[in-house]
């Protein structure tokens, strides 16, 4: 039996429905071990997919839901995810969404991720959602303190962030999740704060997550194993 793949690397399944995540899944084969299936996916069996790959090709899964809500609402839905044995969840970085979902958890192992500030937002985008003055970096570094302080067992942030988080004293023992994670010249796409795959990892960054410049390439396991090879 081969070994895993390293789990460093979470491909994002950022397809249109389940058929064609494994589809994709079974390309790829033993090169990758952790997979994410996000919202895009929910209508299209993401969720059976996600349980289709853990309990039967004993894979690694990141639902990246993002949820957000009154506390009541939010423990009830992770109480319901955390029944599947998945491995990550991701919930919006304010407090209150923190602390209900950590209560959802129920002790299962499912770990919940905060989202700090998306990837594809930048400054002018803050400024349109009248979110707080100030340079993106601070402002994800006091979310990311926040979200440790109320529970969260890790963060989802860009990379140019990672080495940052790192730093806080809040952030031992906690996971750092980089989305924005390009391969050497590969295109950016919606992504304006971005960094290459060792670089994110030698920031701080303990799992990277990578879609199109792997799923849309000729060999999609070829491309994901070159990742890795990038990896410190």
């Amino acid at each position: 039996m081969s070994q895993p793949a390293d789990d460093r690397l979470i491909v994002a399944l950022d397809v249109s429905n389940a058929l064609e995540g494994l589809q994709l899944a079974e390309r790829l084969g033993d090169a990758v071990s952790f997979y994410k299936i996000g919202l895009g996916m929910l209508t299209g069996g993401g969720l059976a997919l996600a349980n289709e790959l853990k309990s039967e090709h004993g894979k690694r899964i990141f639902l990246d839901m993002k949820f957000f809500d009154i506390g009541a609402t939010v423990e009830k839905a992770v109480r319901g995810i955390a029944q599947f044995d998945l491995d990550f969840l991701t919930v919006h970085g304010d407090p209150h969404v923190v602390r209900a979902a950590k209560e959802g958890v129920g002790g299962k192992d499912l770990k919940i991720l905060a989202v700090t500030i998306l990837t594809s937002l930048d400054r002018a985008d803050l400024d349109q959602g009248l979110i707080k003055p100030g340079d993106i970096k601070d402002l994800v570094l006091e979310r990311a303190d926040r979200a440790f302080e109320a529970g969260a067992d890790g963060v989802i942030a860009s990379p140019q962030e990672a080495a940052l988080i790192r730093a806080l004293p809040s952030s031992k023992g906690r996971l750092i999740v980089t989305p924005g994670v390009r391969p050497t010249g590969a295109a950016l796409g919606d992504q304006k704060r971005v960094a290459t795959p060792g670089q994110a990892i030698a920031d701080g960054a303990d799992h990277i997550v990578i879609g199109r410049p792997i799923w849309q390439a000729p060999d999609p396991a070829a491309a994901a194993r070159a990742v890795l090879a990038e990896l410190p």
